[in-house]
C-alpha cells in the first residue's frame, strides 16, 4: 500500500545510522507510479507557459520529482526536513542551475518568495497526523503561492482493498513483520532484505510502520542491520481533504483517481488533488 511513501521522519530506536541508510537507499527503493512523471511534467508545462514560472516541491526527499521538473520551469525549490535526503539531492543536481534545496519543516517554513505552483508528491502529506499540523502545512503553502497559483497533492485513496487491509492490521495482523522484495545495495552489491510491520488505529486514522533492513553477505550471513521505530501515517479521506482545502480558501479544480487523469472512483488507487488559490480580483 504505502511501500513507496516518502518518510518525512524516521524514528531511530536500534541503529543511529538509519537516517543515512534510508536516504542513501531511497532512490533504489522508490520507484515511480505508473504515469506519475508524465502527469507532473504535463501539469507544470500547462501551468507555466513557455517554462516561465516557479515550482515549490514540498517534502522533496532526494529530488525524485523536482529534478525532472527543472526543464519546465524558470526555477524549482525543493523543501524537506531531512538533511541526509537534501545532501543527496544536492549531489544529483550539481549541474542543474535552476534548482535549489531548503531544509525546513513543511508545517512552518518561511521563504522570501512566492511560487506559481506547489506540489506535495509521494503521499508525503500523510506524514501530518493531526488537524493542526495539516492546517499549518496548507497555511504555509497558501502564503507561498501566488494569487491564481496551483497546488497539487498526491494521497493514497482509501478504497475497498485498502480498507480491508487496514482492518487486518488493526486486528490479527497488527505489528507482524513480513518480508518485502529484497534489493541490491548500489555500492556494496550485497543483498538487502527488508521486513515491515504495520498497525492501524481506527479512532485516529493512523497507520504505523516499522521497518528492518538487513545486509546479507555473499555467504548468506547478515552483516549489518538498520531498524526504524514506529512511523505514524495519517489515512486521509476525500471529504476530510476537501474541507481542509476549502477552509483554507482554495478552489478545487480536480480530484483524479490516478495519474492518467481519470476521475476518482470507488476503486481508484490514488487521490490527486488540484486546488487553486483565487486571483486577487476573485
Amino acid at each position: 500500500m504505502w511501500c513507496q511513501l516518502m518518510l518525512m521522519e524516521i524514528a531511530m530506536t536500534h541503529n543511529p545510522h538509519a537516517h543515512q541508510f534510508y536516504a542513501e537507499m531511497y532512490d533504489v527503493m522508490m520507484s515511480d507510479w505508473p504515469g506519475e512523471i508524465d502527469f507532473y511534467l504535463e501539469s507544470v508545462a500547462e501551468e507555466l507557459k513557455s517554462g516561465k514560472g516557479s515550482v515549490l516541491d514540498v517534502a522533496c526527499g532526494t529530488g525524485r520529482i523536482g529534478l525532472r521538473l527543472a526543464s519546465e520551469a524558470t526555477s524549482v525549490v525543493g523543501l524537506d526536513r531531512s538533511p541526509e535526503m537534501l545532501a543527496i539531492a544536492r549531489q544529483k543536481s550539481i549541474n542543474t542551475d535552476c534548482i535549489s534545496w531548503v531544509e525546513a519543516d513543511m508545517r512552518s517554513f518561511k521563504l522570501a518568495r512566492v511560487f506559481d505552483l506547489v506540489l506535495i508528491p509521494s503521499h508525503s502529506f500523510q506524514n501530518l497526523n493531526s488537524p493542526d499540523d495539516q492546517a499549518a502545512c496548507i497555511g504555509c503553502i497558501w502564503r507561498h503561492l501566488k494569487p491564481g497559483g496551483l497546488l497539487m497533492v498526491h494521497l493514497d485513496h482509501m478504497n475497498a482493498e485498502n480498507m480491508k487491509w487496514l482492518g487486518v492490521i488493526s486486528g490479527e495482523g497488527r505489528g507482524i513483520f513480513e518480508e518485502e522484495a529484497p534489493f541490491e545495495h548500489p555500492v556494496t552489491g550485497l543483498l538487502i532484505k527488508t521486513s515491515t510491520a504495520w498497525s492501524y488505529e481506527p479512532a485516529t486514522q493512523t497507520a504505523s510502520k516499522q521497518t528492518i533492513w538487513e545486509e546479507i553477505s555473499k555467504d548468506g550471513k547478515p552483516t549489518r542491520r538498520w531498524e526504524t521505530g514506529a512511523i505514524p501515517l495519517h489515512c486521509v479521506f476525500r471529504f476530510e481533504m476537501e474541507q481542509l482545502l476549502r477552509r483554507a480558501g482554495f478552489n478545487i479544480e480536480h480530484v483524479y483517481g490516478d495519474f492518467y487523469r481519470n476521475e476518482l472512483r470507488d476503486d481508484s488507487p490514488h487521490m490527486i488533488w488540484l486546488a487553486r488559490k483565487p486571483k486577487l480580483n476573485q
